[in-house]
């Protein structure tokens, strides 16, 4: 296949790492600092942060808040950040405050039905949408309150707080991962736009069906403003003109359809980002209003772009990519001046914070938390490669190398199979799928962007959607093939590993990729369509992606997806070791999956390993349990590598 390559990068940040005479190992890993950017300051100088630090010892996170000025400068760790920082939850004439609490609305416990019964455990269900990601539904939903906390004159007030949704079964912030992004105040304080699914029970589990509202105080009425668009409706925004922006999908039940920017003015609204082929992740307003920031996943990385703001005018909005390097911007802070104040990884790197110049196209950092962990370890050189793949097109793949890799060595390769399956591989810094870590310990990783991935245009992303087992199984084998033709690739000592889709990818090629693996690690990985379809929570997911239920045997896409892509369909070819992990309380890819996976291992006397963790979900969060992960991990592919 031809291939073409880049100069290999290594990803430094600091001069200093140069003379690092160490390497990441999992100790160390769940040493790093975890920065996340709460915001720039009313007085717009400084920057404030958190730092959540894990203990591995006590099994927590500590959490510290900083300041940081942003014309560079020491940082100062603060108590009270709150007060530094504009307060959304607060109307802008000062009168009302909004909040969130969980309202009881349904019966769900045996002794809702049966109070003489106080000590059930049961519960009782008579629709879907009885869990979700990892928790189980008790009859409460999130709701948003208003109270006023002010007269026209500034007097303190104290009134009842006024229930927004009315006491609906409906939950805002939307379940399970919505917060205040999820409303906000219009610029004259009048009305309150929140983001809600108004679905319950069955309806609520195939549907991506959010829209935005806008109470009106004065009236008590509640309007849809985005009525009709059928797909995820979310993050609405206010220009500093009193513009409205809000991110949408247009597809109901495609959770990965392309998100486009809609702005409403004059009564109209505009899909700005209409002709641009790719998908936006999040976005920031300009302080003159004039622009719209925003963020997406491009060549595997995930960049800085604008777009114009025609007002008025019937010009044609123009998508603009304005940053470019080995790295992702994670998150648009805002803006103060000529810069944006944004997060930013690499694989070499946990997030930091930077200040990128729009005049200059330059960033500095305005973070360094964990420089002095990084100043002791070599980093891992990244190279990018382009593939040829069997249908003929170009495909992005990632090699990540160990730090002081030789040319002239042969090394053990791991193929990294990314979940989704419409996620993005690009410049993350994971602490479970470290790259770093597995390139510390001695190991190539051979990551491809393969169909399904945003950043090489709608179609790529969307061609996976039904195709599971299809194409992109080719892609995975096209990468490993043309890695392996390297004289440094250990072609004895090559593994599969992933999680999610990923985990799925593993099982599938665990049956498919005729001896050329030595090992396999799938975690969460979803190992029968059929029993994936009954039991997972969003059925929406599984229904786009399968292209429907098991049941409906004239949907020749469907069916292909419980027969020839079900990968315990092909568990009879399998012949190499597998470790198999999962969280206990898993309810997107439930654990009955790995079981079944572990079972299927075992009775057909294959060296296996099952790795529970009763008390995780779809990921693993808890340090110890963490620790525990990277130990399986690492053992394993001593054992089998």
């Amino acid at each position: 296949m031809k291939k073409v390559f880049s100069s290999i990068v290594c990803l430094f940040l600091f001069s200093g790492l140069l003379t690092a005479q160490g390497v990441m190992t999992p100790e160390l890993l769940w040493k790093l600092n975890r920065v996340s950017a709460l915001g720039i300051s009313k007085d717009g100088k400084h920057i404030v942060y958190k730092v959540s630090t894990p203990s591995v010892e006590l099994n927590n996170f500590s959490t510290k808040y900083y300041s940081a000025p942003l014309e560079g400068g020491e940082a100062k760790e603060i108590t009270d950040y709150k007060s530094l920082l504009h307060d959304k939850k607060i109307s802008p004439n000062g009168q009302y405050a909004l909040h969130v609490d969980r309202v009881k609305l349904l019966k769900v416990s045996g002794a809702d039905y049966y109070p003489e019964f106080s000590k059930t455990s049961a519960v009782i269900y008579d629709e879907l949408d009885y869990r979700h990601w990892d928790k189980w539904e008790d009859g409460t939903y999130s709701h948003l309150f208003l109270k006023r906390i002010r007269d026209e004159k500034g007097n303190s007030v104290s009134e009842e707080a006024i229930d927004l949704m009315k006491d609906e079964p409906f939950h805002c912030p939307i379940k399970p991962f919505g917060g205040d992004e999820n409303y906000l105040w219009s610029p004259d304080g009048k009305s309150v736009l929140y983001v809600s699914k108004k679905l319950s029970g069955t309806a609520y589990a195939l549907s991506t069906n959010t829209d935005i509202y806008s109470y009106n105080i004065s009236s008590g009425e509640t309007t849809n403003l985005t009525k009709g668009m059928m797909g995820y409706d979310t993050e609405p925004a206010f220009s500093s003109t009193g513009v409205l922006a809000w991110m949408s999908m247009a597809t109901d039940g495609n959770e990965a359809d392309k998100n486009d920017i809609y702005v409403s003015f004059n009564g109209v609204q505009t899909n700005l980002t209409a002709q641009w082929d790719e998908s936006v992740r999040h976005f920031k307003w300009s302080n003159d209003g004039k622009k719209i920031y925003f963020t997406a996943a491009t060549e595997g990385t995930v960049q800085l772009f604008e777009v114009d703001f025609p007002g008025k005018s019937k010009k044609t909005p123009v998508v603009k990519q304005i940053s470019q390097g080995v790295f992702d911007i994670t998150s648009i802070v805002g803006q103060v001046g000529n810069r944006l104040i944004v997060t930013r990884t690499d694989m070499n790197h946990a997030t930091e914070i930077f200040s990128y110049d729009l005049t200059k196209n330059t960033f500095t950092p305005l973070t360094r938390v964990n420089e002095s962990l990084y100043a002791g370890i070599k980093m891992s050189p990244v190279e990018k490669r382009m593939v040829k793949t069997t249908d003929g097109k170009e495909m992005l793949v990632w090699m990540i190398f160990p730090p002081d890799f030789d040319s002239t060595k042969k090394y053990p390769t791991l193929l990294y199979c990314q979940g989704g399956p419409q996620s993005a591989l690009t410049q993350f810094y994971s602490f479970r799928w470290n790259f770093q870590l597995m390139a510390a310990q001695g190991y190539i990783v051979v990551a491809p962007n393969r169909r399904g991935m945003p950043g090489h245009g709608v179609a790529w992303n969307d061609q996976i959607s039904g195709d599971w087992g299809g194409q992109v199984m080719d892609d995975y084998l096209s990468a490993i093939d043309d890695a392996a033709k390297e004289s440094y690739v250990d072609k004895d000592r090559l593994g599969a590993i992933g999680a999610s889709y990923g985990g799925y990818s593993v099982f599938y090629l665990a049956g498919i990729h005729n001896k050329r693996f030595k090992t396999f690690i799938a975690h969460a990985g979803v190992f029968n369509t059929e029993s994936m379809y009954g039991t997972t929570e969003e059925v929406f997911f599984s229904k786009h992606d399968f292209g429907g239920a098991y049941w409906e045997k004239d949907n020749a896409i469907a069916q292909k997806a419980y027969s020839e892509f079900n990968p315990l369909k092909k568990v009879a070819a399998w012949d190499t070791p597998i470790l198999i992990t999962h969280g206990g309380i898993d309810y997107r890819v439930p654990i009955g999956q790995g079981q079944e996976a572990y079972h299927a291992a075992q009775l057909l006397g294959i060296k296996s390993r099952f790795v529970l963790i009763p008390d995780e979900g779809h990921w693993i969060s808890i340090p110890q349990n963490g620790m525990v992960w990277q130990r399986e991990f690492s053992r394993w592919l001593k054992e089998t590598l």
